[in-house]
């Protein structure tokens, strides 16, 4: 999502039969891949899924043959369907939960019903194949990943007016020309230029990766093991189960949606603020959303994580919040807006920094001492291999693993064309980039595309290994380096952000295609039409995303810290470009030893644990999951914490039929009142309000409402 994670799934072999353990899909963090393991399910070859499934005998379609017209619409509806629902999210909490298992069901469900209707009508030529839904997922996934991490809610939206205001007009570094104010065209362009070349960049080392090194890349395992149960025969009973499910719950959360939508007229009204826990708490965020895409995302994302948020939360603005205003005046001025960093806001945006950058940079060096520690020893592994010392893995490979290799293997991608078209499109970048943003050189423009080939190799590799995509790192990393670097008087902060972007971008873009690349892999798909499609999903996730952001900014009050769309991470990554231009001078009295103790809390909660093992750690909660409720808010860890809830309860009443439907029930809440975004939007730009405002009042002012009515 983009860094999308389907969940860790682990190979076992016994008795010569080969079966996947899967794990739960899990919430993506726009700062952060949060994959952690949770309860798995094995699935056998004689239970529900099996790579085992795919039988080596059968006729591969060529790969022409695999990228069908068909195909490609139905990867547009369902990729701008999934675009609106977490573009939403985006704005709303920053998080975004993997779709990935939704793609390659909507996509089953929705060529399924075509071709049957044709094949009834006596008009069906060509069959629906596991490489056509594998192609049709890659195109989906590759299509929404752009509406998540493009940006749109982080550094894109970090660049405009409104977040420039919220960090302080007067504060160093923050400066009127460090603006640019989002717009369809040039962000679209931007787009075109970042993220495709993320997708040639590591091409030529696709055998290296997925064939040589055997990487598993988790998640693109268990979406090719989903993928292959849906085209086994035997297994139509569950997915039309599945399907009839997946229907029941998209309908209601709709009409959930659509029914919430009429007590909405008015600031504050609605559902979304119902005081559970009473009005004091409401005031400090705690109230329950009434959200069933929260609920949802909770149900996919790991207990450990929702219950990290609530513990956040708790921390924050239950604790830590309510004490530091009471020392207004004293560490910080009096009668200061409430969006600017020097007062109370201060705390909130940069101890939440704090936390990400210490759980950013611990995960940074130990994913990449696992990566340069794995590689070391594939490597000289490979050389005496070549030397006829040794196999590379010590065992002989299947007739299945054969046929695989073979497959993927034979059918190259020249390499010419990743080459040149990574030259041209660097080149343009050099020459665009500049003129697109103020005070940007064609030097750092140049730098930041010579080292990020590395960056993506040892991203896509560490991906391989753990599924934990690091993009955001990367780019956390260039945004630092370029404020250093560019600095305070040559717009530091714009230079920085938009430079963040383009190698999150690049890095991000890399490790998905090899994600996509051992899907294919795994269910003989053709890697040329897996190129083509991810070219294709790319370019239209490019042209979709910006459309879908400027709905939301054109229907709603986006970035604005009061509304439901206050997108939180683009003030923490301006913020985070101006800390990078201006040092620790910029943060409010007492807040630089607050960060300090965040960070090595981050650190030292990450190395417990490790050293404490998975089956202690699951329980240890996890700083990056706790950092996102320090400025939101913990409203929608409470939905989330109730999703978790109900899975608990449901694993332990019939664990078996959990497994197969909690992904299918929370991707129905998930898309229902996501895709219910698109009409309110158009009701909103159509000036059409609801017709009802709902509010919850104390008591005390309540009878005065109703003596000002009395009276007048």
């Amino acid at each position: 999502m983009g860094d999308t994670q389907e969940g860790l799934v682990k190979r076992i072999v016994h008795d010569d039969h080969t079966s996947f353990e899967v794990d739960k899909p899990s919430v993506e963090c726009p700062d952060h891949n949060i994959n952690r393991k949770e309860n798995k399910a094995e699935w056998s070859e004689n239970d529900e899924f099996s790579i085992r499934d795919v039988n080596i005998e059968e006729k591969v379609p060529s790969w022409r043959e695999q990228l069908t017209y068909r195909g490609m619409v139905a990867g547009l509806l369902i990729g701008s369907l999934f675009s609106v629902i977490v573009m939403n999210l985006n704005l709303t909490t920053g998080l975004a939960p993997s779709m990935n298992v939704s793609a390659g069901l909507l996509g089953f469900v929705l060529m399924k019903t075509w071709t049957k209707l044709l094949d009834k009508a006596g008009f069906l030529q060509t069959p629906f194949t596991r490489q056509e839904n594998t192609v049709i997922q890659t195109c989906v996934v590759a299509c929404y990943s752009i509406a998540y991490g493009g940006g749109f809610g982080s550094y894109l939206l970090g660049m405009g007016t409104k977040t420039y205001e919220q960090a302080g007009v007067n504060t160093a570094g923050n400066t009127p020309d460090t603006v640019k104010q989002p717009g369809i065209g040039w962000m679209t362009g931007f787009l075109f230029l970042v993220t495709f070349v993320g997708i040639l960049v590591l091409v030529p080392l696709r055998k290296v990766l997925i064939v040589d090194y055997k990487l598993t890349y988790p998640s693109g395992t268990a979406t090719a093991v989903l993928i292959n149960g849906f085209h086994t025969t035997q297994k139509d009973k569950l997915a039309r189960k599945q399907v009839r499910c997946f229907g029941k719950y998209f309908s209601f959360s709709f009409l959930w949606g659509f029914f919430k939508w009429f007590f909405t007229s008015g600031d504050g009204c609605g559902f979304q603020n119902f005081p559970i826990l009473g009005l004091r708490a409401q005031q400090q965020r705690f109230y329950f959303d009434c959200s069933l895409t929260y609920v949802g995302a909770g149900m996919i994302c790991p207990h450990v994580v929702n219950i990290s948020m609530l513990l956040g939360g708790i921390l924050s603005w239950g604790i830590m919040w309510p004490l530091i205003s009471k020392r207004e005046g004293d560490w910080y001025p009096k009668n200061l807006p409430e969006s600017s960093i020097k007062g109370l806001n201060g705390y909130k945006v940069f101890v939440c920094v704090a936390l990400i950058l210490g759980d950013g940079l611990y995960n940074f060096v130990k994913i990449m001492w696992i990566t340069m520690s794995n590689f070391y020893i594939d490597l000289k592994k490979m050389m005496k291999s070549r030397n006829g010392d040794v196999e590379i893995d010590g065992s002989s490979p299947s007739k299945e693993e054969q046929r695989q290799n073979e497959i993927f293997v034979n059918d190259t991608i020249p390499l010419w064309i990743a080459a040149s078209g990574y030259v041209a499109l660097a080149a343009i970048s050099v020459a665009v980039l500049p003129k697109m943003f103020n005070h940007m050189k064609w030097y750092y423009v140049m730098v930041s595309y010579m080292f990020a080939p590395v960056l993506a190799f040892c991203n896509a590799y560490g991906t391989g290994l753990t599924d934990q995509n690091l993009a955001y790192n990367y780019g956390k990393v260039a945004l630092f380096v370029f404020a250093a670097w560019a600095g305070e008087d040559h717009g530091g902060v714009l230079v920085s952000l938009a430079l963040c972007g383009t190698v999150k971008s690049l890095v991000q873009t890399a490790a998905d295609l090899m994600h996509d690349f051992k899907t294919g892999h795994l269910t003989l798909s053709s890697p040329r039409s897996m190129f083509v499609s991810q070219l294709i999903g790319n370019a239209m996730g490019c042209i979709i995303a910006p459309l879908t952001f400027w709905l939301f900014f054109q229907a709603f009050d986006v970035g604005n810290p009061a509304t439901q769309y206050k997108a939180p991470f683009a003030i923490i990554y301006r913020n985070m470009a101006i800390l990078g231009v201006e040092g620790f001078s910029a943060l409010p009295g007492n807040c630089v030893d607050i960060c300090y103790g965040a960070f090595a809390f981050a650190i030292l909660v990450n190395g417990i644990r490790d050293l404490v093992g998975e089956r202690i750690g699951q329980y240890i909660p996890l700083p990056m999951a706790m950092a996102i409720p320090f400025y939101v808010g913990p409203y929608f860890a409470i939905d989330m914490c109730l999703g978790t809830a109900i899975v608990f309860a449901w694993h332990k009443l019939n664990f078996k039929k959990a497994d197969i439907f909690v992904p299918v029930v929370a991707s129905g809440l998930i898309c229902g009142e996501g895709i219910w975004i698109v009409p309110s939007a158009i009701l909103a730009l159509s000036k059409v309000s609801p017709p009802i405002c709902m509010k919850f009042l104390s008591n005390s002012v309540n009878q005065n409402v109703d003596k000002f009515i009395h009276k007048s």
